[in-house]
């Protein structure tokens, strides 16, 4: 599991963010995918999350 929060520069499909947070915390990259796009579904602030880490997270070197 790597430890830094970065977003990689390979299996991304937008941002990076979901394929950053699966390698974080050492999940697959589509159950990721596929919570956020079934959290898409509730009431709430996902989208704006999901800029806020785009912005926040460093690209991979």
């Amino acid at each position: 599991m790597s430890r830094k929060l970065v977003r990689p520069r390979e299996g991304r499909m937008l941002a990076g963010v979901c394929a950053g947070l699966a390698q974080r915390f050492g999940l697959s990259v589509g159950l990721v995918r596929l919570l956020f796009l079934l959290s898409l579904l509730l009431p709430g602030s996902q989208v704006i999350i999901y800029v806020i880490l785009w912005i926040l997270m460093p690209n991979e070197y």
